[in-house]
């Protein structure tokens, strides 16, 4: 039976929970197992489990762990991913739909799955037809990463806005959030990657039940420093966790390995 992994430091700024870990398996690992848990808690009193996923390669452990998991019944969830591109194919290997079904959905089936189409003719229009669909029930787990400059979704902190009215809106992407991309190998040159995409925004996210977020490695050391460490702020947007009632950030030894001390309060 597969035992979860022990983190080797644990701490509390604000309300956010922070686990590290030695290496970035055992981070992942540790997180499936929680998302997991925290599914089947959730299966025991309500019909279906609403859930919204990041697609990263920062994520590919976590999810690899998750679709193993057992005594998961994938046909009461209701999935969603974050973020898209606009202007992609709907089946380009880059498209954040194409990777959530290669790295989940095609292998644990999930009884429904809503996906932000990057080739849609009217790109505001998509956003308020997904923003349709996430309006029907609360959210109840939050899958999600930090980006290089502190953004969770596409909310990058020029268009972060922590009491956005919208549920999911068309955003311009900033040049640290595109060329993370090419860091990421996801497209071979910074020209390649669209410039705009559809996001959900800081207060869907902020909305769910439970938000688990896992960052790994070296890329991310400044971005989970200043998430612990400045002031909540849409400079940093993933600040904001610090004040959400039930978040864990999950972090490796390289994305830790600049914190220096708790924040002191939220």
């Amino acid at each position: 039976m597969a035992i979860r992994p022990i983190a080797q430091r644990t701490l509390t700024v604000g309300r956010l929970a922070v686990e590290v870990y030695a290496r970035r398996a055992e981070m992942g690992r540790a997180a499936a197992f929680d998302v997991a848990a925290r599914m089947r808690a959730l299966m025991a009193k309500q019909p279906h489990v609403r859930m919204v996923f990041a697609a990263a390669a920062s994520q590919n452990e976590f999810l690899a762990t998750l679709a193993e998991q057992e005594n998961l019944d994938w046909s009461r969830v209701e999935a969603f991913h974050m973020d898209e591109y606009i202007g992609l194919d709907v089946d380009a290997p880059q498209s954040f739909g194409t990777f959530l079904r290669e790295h989940l959905f095609d292998l644990v089936h999930p009884g429904r799955v809503e996906y932000i189409d990057p080739d849609a003719d009217d790109p505001d229009d998509e956003a308020e037809r997904y923003a349709d669909l996430l309006d029907e029930r609360p959210i109840d787990i939050v899958c999600a990463g930090i980006g290089e400059n502190g953004h969770m979704a596409f909310n990058d902190p020029h268009v972060a806005d922590f009491d956005d009215p919208d549920i999911a809106k068309v955003v311009d992407l900033d040049e640290v959030s595109r060329m993370q991309q090419v860091h990421d190998d996801a497209f071979a040159t910074l020209e390649e990657v669209p410039e705009s995409a559809v996001t959900l925004t800081m207060p869907t996210l902020m909305s769910a039940g439970a938000v688990y977020c896992i960052v790994p490695g070296p890329s991310k050391a400044k971005a989970v420093r200043r998430t612990l460490e400045e002031a909540i702020d849409e400079e940093c947007p993933a600040t904001v966790m610090r004040r959400h009632a039930n978040a864990i950030l999950y972090l490796d030894r390289d994305s830790a390995a600049r914190i220096q001390a708790p924040a002191a309060g939220a």
